[in-house]
């Protein structure tokens, strides 16, 4: 059985997922076994966002296979990225963090839970990554080629919520860096944000109910992870998907605490290694490790070549860092945001 129990390929079973925020349990562990503290544990506790939750399991049956994963076992939680870490400062059991986007880690390392250098080594504490993608229905009735087409009259936008949800934060900052442009014109970017903030017609907590939302009939287009577009149509779902000139570049963190036992080190070790990168470039996520190619990837647009190249790719140094986009869009008061959806 896989790690985070057994992974159907199926959209209900995307449903399952996205609601098992807690306590979802591997196969073969025991949950009160072995404590997260203990330094011989072989039980590691993975606490990350809804969409990694499918490659994590892969990622789990993979390690498990090497000397180093002999005798490990796993339990696994997965919600909306900025709940599970609230959750993790609040004392959920956790050995391995794994989030949508820093400030959600940054947040659980200032509480004490993290090492503060957690951003330190090859990946700088990147364990996965993908890109801003426009999902929309089989055939494409809304004859939607880009972010332009998604803010005319008529068509309904699915995305996640950015007050529960990291998967939201990079769409809506995706949305807005393509108004923008490369001279980064902020009225331009504002204005686009606005059209677009109209048009959404289902707000979700997670990146993963999101899709299933969309799945299931609501609106015409879905702004989600690349990744989560891919895992969708190889699970079945009737949906198309398109890589826009310019996006956003997705980097999702990820660490141990500091209670954690050396499991949890040498699983991470393993998930930001070339192998673990095939692993992960399997289920939709670009590889963080650039000498890792993906081929023959289920569900992309073209297996042989799933991650094209993006002619304009907008990273968050670009927008200032996390700390000035989340004041500047996000922030509860006065964040762009914030004061659009008013």
């Amino acid at each position: 059985m896989d790690v985070f129990r057994q992974r159907g390929r199926v959209v209900t079973v995307l449903t399952v997922a996205a609601a098992a925020a807690i306590g979802l349990s591997a196969c073969g562990s025991n949950s009160g076994s072995s404590s997260s503290g203990s330094s011989g544990s072989k039980q590691v506790n993975v606490v990350g966002f809804s969409v990694i939750k499918s490659a994590y399991d892969d990622l789990g049956t993979a390690f498990k296979k090497t000397p180093a994963g002999q005798g490990v076992t796993f339990n696994g939680s997965f919600g909306a990225s900025g709940a599970q870490s609230r959750a993790v400062i609040a004392g959920q059991k956790a050995d391995l963090v794994a989030f949508s986007l820093e400030p959600d880690l940054k947040a659980v390392a200032d509480a004490g839970k993290v090492d503060p250098n957690w951003a330190t080594g090859p990946t700088k504490g990147i364990a996965s990554s993908s890109v801003v993608v426009i999902a929309f229905r089989k055939g494409n009735p809304k004859h939607i080629t880009g972010w332009n087409d998604i803010i005319k009259p008529g068509v309904g936008i699915v995305t996640a919520d950015p007050g529960t949800s990291g998967s939201a934060k990079w769409n809506l900052l995706a949305a807005y860096a393509s108004a923008a442009g490369a001279n980064k014109d902020q009225a331009a970017g504002k204005a686009y944000l606005a059209k677009f903030i109209k048009n959404v017609v289902s707000w979700n907590d997670s990146g993963r109910t999101a899709t299933d939302a969309f799945s299931k009939g609501t609106g015409d287009v879905l702004i989600s992870y690349e990744n989560e577009a891919i895992a969708a149509r190889a699970a079945g779902v009737e949906l198309d998907y398109l890589v826009p000139d310019t996006t956003v570049l997705i980097q999702n963190p990820a660490a141990v605490t500091k209670t954690a036992p050396p499991a949890a080190a040498a699983f991470l070790s393993y998930v930001e290694s070339a192998d673990g990168q095939k692993v992960l470039a399997g289920d939709g996520f670009r590889p963080v490790d650039p000498s890792v190619t993906a081929t023959d990837v289920k569900g992309a647009n073209d297996p042989a070549n799933p991650f094209p190249k993006v002619a304009h790719l907008i990273t968050i140094d670009d927008l200032g860092g996390w700390s000035t986009a989340n004041t500047t869009f996000f922030d509860k008061t006065n964040g762009l945001v914030t004061k659009l959806r008013k």
